[in-house]
Parts: structure tokens; sequence; C-alpha cells
């Protein structure tokens, strides 16, 4: 009987201490591997480390993603350009993020292979808090390179007012504010004024981290914003979408078509399209200072930067997933976050690059 029941499958019936024992072992081997079978993937959670650039968008795209994919988290560290740059080379981090591209000599050095991946566009804009004056004001670039050089110290400087005929601009001492960590919103920033002004790339020069000669540093795109918003009579610089939230006013720029621009969406993707015509492989390109009626001049992609092949494949299948979700779907965020999204052709070979990503 014992042999029929199970060759039905059944649980034999049990004979005695021995056969009890064999039976509730089976039991639970069963229910182990019912178990198994209906269990999801194992969790994983993903670290990230980089710019404060695009750090509003990264967050609101891994909260989405990870309340789609269950068992999936994804931790994005807001540190700076810089930092994140040093963590994922050290493989500290499973990614990282970056608004200046790496530089040959930081790739050389990375204990892992990276490559860069553009996710959206954004702009820097040249924030004030001018008290009593409520008007957007016009900045050529050579004005602004000035200002952090030391040579033009007051609001009411005959070059501001020239460019800002009819404002009565007060006679006092411009507060200079800049990143006192290595940063994205350095680099943009810096490699336009590098652009428009010989003196300033000469004695300043491009980079994540530059030596100021003047002016209080602040930490992160938040840090600047914050002290920018909160001192009468300074001048700083910071990513668009943080000018927005702290409804702070910022100025249009002069562009190299020598128009005035405001930075937007429709800016920033004007600035874009010469560059995505002819975009390299590597995907390191600099859109500052863009040829183009209607470009704003202190525009740039960011790019989050990718081991490849990742040291645990899981998370790369993670990664490349996410990467498609970001292209399917994260886009389409973009413009409402004042961020502009990849254009067309830029996106296309995203598609292809990132399936290399495992």
């Amino acid at each position: 009987m014992q042999r029929v029941k199970a060759a039905q499958g059944e649980t034999p019936e049990a004979s005695g201490p021995g056969e009890i024992m064999k039976t509730k072992l089976l039991s639970l081997v069963t229910v182990a591997a019912m178990v198994a079978s209906v269990a999801p993937a194992v969790a994983q959670h993903l670290t990230g480390a980089g710019g404060t650039f695009p750090n509003p968008i990264y967050q609101r795209w891994f909260t989405e993603y990870s309340a789609t994919h269950s068992g999936v988290q994804i931790n994005y560290q807001s540190v700076g350009s810089g930092a994140g740059i040093r963590q994922i080379s050290q493989g500290i981090v499973d990614f990282g993020a970056s608004d200046g591209p790496m530089t040959d000599k930081q790739l050389a050095e990375s204990k892992q292979k990276l490559i860069h991946i553009p996710t959206v566009l954004g702009a820097v804009v040249p924030a004030y808090n001018l008290p009593g004056i409520n008007t957007e004001l016009k900045f050529s670039g050579d004005v602004i390179a000035d200002i952090y050089l030391g040579k033009i110290t007051k609001w009411n400087d005959p070059r501001l007012a020239k460019d800002n005929p009819g404002v009565k601009l007060p006679d006092h001492a411009i507060l200079p504010v800049y990143r006192s960590d290595g940063s994205g919103t350095n680099y943009i920033f810096t490699d336009y004024l590098s652009k428009v002004s010989p003196e300033f790339k000469q004695k300043i020069g491009s980079a994540t981290s530059v030596q100021w000669p003047l002016g209080v540093g602040q930490k992160g795109n938040e840090g600047v914003a914050g002290m920018v918003r909160n001192s009468p009579y300074s001048f700083g610089y910071v990513e668009l979408i943080y000018a927005a939230q702290n409804h702070m006013l910022y100025g249009v720029v002069k562009n190299a078509a020598g128009h005035w621009a405001k930075a937007s969406t429709a800016t920033v993707s004007a600035a874009a399209a010469g560059a995505s015509k002819n975009m390299p492989a590597d995907y390191r390109v600099s859109i500052t200072n863009a040829p183009g009626a209607d470009s704003y001049p202190i525009s740039s992609f960011t790019w989050l930067l990718i081991p490849e092949p990742s040291k645990d494949a899981a998370k790369g299948k993670v990664i490349h997933d996410f990467l498609e979700w970001m292209l399917d779907h994260g886009e389409a965020e973009a413009e409402g976050m004042t961020y502009a999204p990849l254009p067309p052709a830029v996106e296309k070979m995203v598609r292809k690059t990132i399936q290399t990503v495992h």
C-alpha cells in the first residue's frame, strides 16, 4: 500500500518513530521547495554617489524605479562630482555620477573600466540677491569672469550698468559665492568662463575643483543656493532647478551669437543640437558657449559612470535594466523638473551602448 501511495505522489503512512521523522523531513523539504519556486529574486541594494546637479531627478527616478521593481533599492548620495568620481574609481560604490566628464588620466587611474552614460541636460545660472531689485539682470560672460577675478567689485560697476540700462544698481560690494567641493557644476561654470575670458582660463582654469581667488565657498548646489538666498548683495552659480526651487532671481547670459539667452529646457536643448549630431562614442563632450541664436551658453550633459563589467553580475543586470527604464520612462519626466531630455540622436546611441552593460 505504501508503494502505491508513493507512486501516486502521496506521503506514505508512517509505521514507526523513524518513519514519522522521515515523513516530517520530507514535508519540510517539499514546502521549502514550493516557497523557493515562488519567492522573488534576491534583493539588490545598489549605492551610487556623485553630482548634486542631477540629484533632484535622480532621487525621483531611483524612488520610482524601486517602487516598481520588487527587492531593488538604489541609494544615491549627492556628494559632488569629484567625490563621485573618486568613489566609483576605487570601487566603493556601484555607480558614480558627474556633470564633468572624467579626464583621460582619471579613466586610466581607475581601478575598474568605466563608461559614461549621458542621462539629461541642465543649465547653470547666475543667481543673485539684491535687496529692493526684482528685475531679471543681464550678465555677459566676461563680466561674470571679472567678478570672480576681483576686477568687478561693485554692483553699480559701469560694465554691469551698461548691460542693464534703466536698472538702479546699488553702490554696494558684490559678495561672490562659489562651490568649495569638487563639483561638476564647478566644471561647467569654469569651462564656460575659460572659453569667454582668456584671463580667467590662465589664472583659474577649468576643472571640477579650482582655486578661487576671493569670495565665500559653500558645499553643493544646496549650499551655494542657501548662501545666496540668505546673503544680501551676493552673487553665485547654481543648477537651474535649485534656483527655481528656492525662488531665487537668476540672470540671462549673452551667448556666442551675441544674444541674451535665459536658461530653459528649450535653450539647453538648442545648445545640445550641434553636439548631438557629432557625439563622440564615449559621450565626453562640452556644450558650453555653443553656437546658435537660441543656445543657453552655460549648459551641459550630465553622466552616470558605469563599471563595465560590474563586479557583481546581479547588480550589473539591475543597472542595465534601470538604464532601459530611464530611456523608456524617466526621460519623459525631465522637462517637468527643468532638465532637458536627451536629444533623439543621442538617446538612440545610448540604447546601443547600454547593451554592453552587464
